[in-house]
């Protein structure tokens, strides 16, 4: 069961939200806070396997919110998504360097919102498509776990380039398996070995690389 909390300073969303997720027949909302001194609260004391978190909230705003829960030098980080009205380039910027895993639009489907929250409570990243190879063609190095620039520890096959290029447009696993015609556990095994080559906590961090490095030219 993924446990969830949910912080938005507007009862209607909160409300939303908590219907949407959970009806899932694998998650629960354990607690619901309407600003983000609330949320990390009972973040810090509950330890969700989400926290998905408005970024405009009184007290405490989500980005500062992400960085206290996920950000670097965090000792066990939580799983952090941000669902936001606001798609601007500097919050997406910021709270993936605050440690988010997940950056979704309000008006985004139930089922995304429901996928970016499952991704979550694994490790992967889920980005809007809508904002994400906008967001990642410009991605600049991250501050936590970022990949050294003089290239990974040790060299990508050219099956595991390919994924990384499918990823840093954007796709879900699915969407790579499909193009490569593999598996679903295939891809997953590739993803794994890149972001150990790469010293990446995730899928994010991979995406940056490959725009950073000149990969997605190649």
């Amino acid at each position: 069961m993924i446990r969830l909390l949910i912080a938005d300073d507007q009862q209607m969303i909160r409300s939303a939200f908590s219907m949407i997720l959970g009806a899932q027949p694998d998650m629960e909302v354990i607690a619901t806070a309407g600003d983000g001194e609330e949320a990390v609260d009972q973040a810090r004391r509950l330890r969700p396997d989400v926290c998905l978190l408005d970024i405009r909230m009184p007290r405490l705003d989500g980005l500062e919110a992400t960085r206290l829960l996920a950000g670097p030098g965090v000792h066990d980080p939580l799983n952090v998504v941000i669902a936001t009205t606001f798609d601007l380039d500097e919050y997406v910027y910021q709270a993936l360097r605050n440690g988010a895993c997940g950056f979704l639009l309000k008006d985004s489907s139930p089922a995304l919102l429901v996928e970016a929250v499952r991704a979550a409570s694994t490790g992967t990243t889920l980005i809007s498509p809508a904002i994400t190879v906008r967001l990642l063609s410009r991605l600049g190095p991250l501050q936590h776990g970022t990949p050294a620039d003089d290239g990974p520890a040790e060299a990508l096959t050219e099956r595991e380039l390919a994924v990384v290029r499918l990823v840093a447009r954007g796709a879900t696993n699915e969407e790579v398996a499909a193009d490569l015609h593999v598996t679903l556990a295939t891809v997953k095994t590739h993803l794994a070995n890149v972001q150990r080559k790469l010293n990446a906590r995730n899928r994010v961090e991979i995406a940056a690389w490959a725009w950073r490095t000149g990969v997605m030219a190649n």
